[in-house]
C-alpha cells in the first residue's frame, strides 16, 4: 500500500487554472462594472472620471478578447500566467476604486475575489504574493483616492475611522476566505487522489481474478498452432527417421510439442474444474484466503466462527471485499503485540466480521478522523512501527462500503486493550442463495478456529 502511481503526487496539473473560467468571470465583471458606472453617472448624475473608468473596463475586455483569440477555450494557465492575469484584475479594480472614492466605495470588497480564486487553485506562494499585492492596494486606497462621487451640491466626507474599519474588514475577509477556500480545495483534491488510488487497486484486484480466464483463453488459442506443429513434426519424423543427422532433433521436437500439449490440456481442465469454485466463495474460505498472506509475520491470527443455524453464506468472489478485509487485517497485524482475532458470524439477515488486536488501540483524535485519506497515524507512539492508516484504510473502507458493508471502529473495553473493527453486510449482499436453514449439517460447519 505504500507504492502508488507517481501522478498522485504530481500537483502540476491541479494548479493549472482553466482559461475559460477566468474569461467568463471577467466578462461578468466587465458587465457589472459598466452597469455600475452608467447608473452612477447617468442614473444619479454624480460627477467623476467616467471616461477613464470605461477605459479601464475596456482593458479588461481587451484582455479577454486577446486570451480567447490566443488560446483555445480548454487551455489551462500555468501558475505564473494565472498569477499575472489575477494581478491584472487586482490592479484594474484598484484603478476603478481610486477614481470612485477608494475604500468609501462599497464595491471595494471585490478586491477579495482574485485572492479567493487563487487560494482555491494556485500554489500557496503565488496566493501569498497576490494577497500582498491586494493588501498593498487596499492600504493605498485607504490614504489616497479621489472623492466618492456624490451629489453636486453637497460634499460627503467619510470619517477615517470608517475607512480604517473597511480596511480591516477587507483584509480579514481576504485572509479568512482564502484560507477556507484553500482548505476545502485541498481536501477535495486529497479525496480525489484517494479515490483514484482506490479505483487502481480495485482494477488490479479484478485483473488478478481474471487471470484464470485468460489462461484458459490462451490455452484454447495455442491449441491449434501447437497441433499443427505436432503434425508437421510427425511427418518430418517419418520422412527423415532414417537420417541419423536429424533423428535426435526430430524426437526432441516431437516430445516437447507433446509436453506443451499436456500443459495446455491441464490448464484447460483446471480452469473448467475451478470455474465455479473461483466464481463462488464460501464465507469461511473468503476469510482464510484473506488471512493467509498475513500469517508469516510472527503474530498469531485466530479465526473464531460463532455458531449459527443458518447455512454458511456463499457469495461471488469480490476482489474489493478481499482487498478491503486484507488491509484491515494487515493493519491489525502491524499494531498487534501478540495476537489478532477475527470473529465471523451470520444469521438470517446479517453477516458480521470483527477484527481485534491486542495493540495500543486507536488514539482518541484518530478515532474522530478514521477513514480520512492520508491521515498517517494511529497512535502517536507507534508512528515508527507501521506506516499508519491513512490512504490504505481509506481505500479499504471505500471498497467495503461499495460492497454494501457498514464499518465501525472502536477500542476494546477495559481490561482488554487494542482496536476493534466491525464490518457487517446485509445477508443478501454476501449470499447467492439466501439465508436458508442448514439441512443435515452440524451447527457451525464452515468455520474452524485456527491459530498460527
Amino acid at each position: 500500500m505504500s507504492a502508488f502511481p507517481t501522478f498522485l503526487e504530481d500537483h502540476s496539473l491541479r494548479h493549472r487554472l482553466r482559461l475559460q473560467t477566468l474569461t467568463r468571470l471577467r466578462w461578468l465583471a466587465v458587465a457589472g462594472q459598466s452597469l455600475a458606472v452608467l447608473v452612477i453617472a447617468h442614473g444619479f448624475g454624480f460627477q467623476f472620471h467616467e471616461a477613464l473608468c470605461f477605459a479601464l473596463i475596456a482593458c479588461s475586455a481587451w484582455l479577454n478578447i486577446f486570451l480567447s483569440v490566443r488560446f483555445p477555450a480548454a487551455h489551462r494557465l500555468p501558475p505564473l500566467a494565472a498569477m499575472a492575469v489575477l494581478s491584472f484584475d487586482v490592479l484594474q479594480l484598484f484603478g476603478l476604486l481610486f477614481m470612485t472614492g477608494g475604500l468609501a466605495n462599497p464595491f471595494s470588497v471585490l478586491l477579495c475575489v482574485p485572492v479567493i480564486i487563487s487560494s482555491a487553485s494556485q500554489p500557496v506562494r503565488h496566493t501569498v504574493g497576490l494577497g500582498i499585492l491586494s493588501v498593498a492596494a487596499v492600504t493605498l486606497l485607504a490614504f489616497y483616492s479621489l472623492p466618492l462621487p456624490w451629489y453636486p451640491d453637497s460634499n460627503f466626507e467619510v470619517p477615517f475611522l470608517l475607512i480604517a474599519g473597511a480596511w480591516i474588514a477587507i483584509v480579514s475577509t481576504s485572509v479568512f476566505a482564502a484560507v477556507y477556500a484553500y482548505q476545502v480545495s485541498a481536501e477535495a483534491s486529497q479525496l480525489a487522489d484517494a479515490l483514484v488510488a482506490t479505483e487502481l487497486v480495485l482494477q488490479r484486484e479484478q485483473h488478478i481474478s481474471a487471470l484464470d480466464g485468460l489462461a484458459a483463453a490462451a490455452a484454447h488459442e495455442l491449441g491449434t498452432p501447437l497441433a499443427t506443429i505436432s503434425v508437421v513434426a510427425r511427418e518430418m519424423e517419418k520422412a527423415l527417421a532414417s537420417d541419423p543427422r536429424f533423428a535426435d532433433d526430430l524426437m526432441l521436437l516431437r516430445s516437447q510439442s507433446e509436453r506443451c500439449r499436456d500443459i495446455l490440456r491441464r490448464l484447460t481442465t483446471l480452469s473448467t474444474q475451478d470455474e465455479v469454485h473461483m466464481a463462488r466463495l464460501p464465507l469461511g474460505s473468503l476469510i482464510e484466503e484473506t488471512i493467509a498472506p498475513h500469517r508469516e509475520f510472527g503474530i498469531a491470527i485466530e479465526v473464531v466462527g460463532e455458531e449459527s443455524e443458518h447455512k454458511e453464506p456463499v457469495g461471488r468472489r469480490n476482489p474489493g471485499i478481499m482487498f478491503g478485509l486484507g488491509n484491515l487485517i494487515e493493519n491489525a497485524v502491524d499494531f498487534a503485540r501478540e495476537k489478532v482475532t477475527v470473529t465471523v458470524s451470520h444469521d438470517a439477515a446479517t453477516v458480521r466480521i470483527a477484527i481485534e488486536d491486542d495493540g495500543p488501540g486507536f488514539a482518541p483524535d484518530v478515532l474522530a478522523q478514521i477513514g480520512v485519506p492520508f491521515m498517517n497515524r494511529r497512535n502517536r507512539m507507534d508512528r515508527e512501527k507501521a506506516g499508519g492508516l491513512g490512504l490504505g484504510l481509506f481505500i479499504a473502507k471505500t471498497l467495503l462500503e461499495r460492497s454494501g458493508a457498514s464499518l465501525h471502529f472502536t477500542n476494546q473495553s477495559a481490561p482488554a486493550s487494542g482496536a476493534r473493527v466491525d464490518v457487517s453486510w446485509p445477508r443478501e449482499k454476501m449470499d447467492l442463495f439466501g439465508a436458508v436453514k442448514r439441512q443435515n449439517a452440524p451447527v457451525g460447519t464452515g468455520y474452524i478456529s485456527k491459530t498460527h
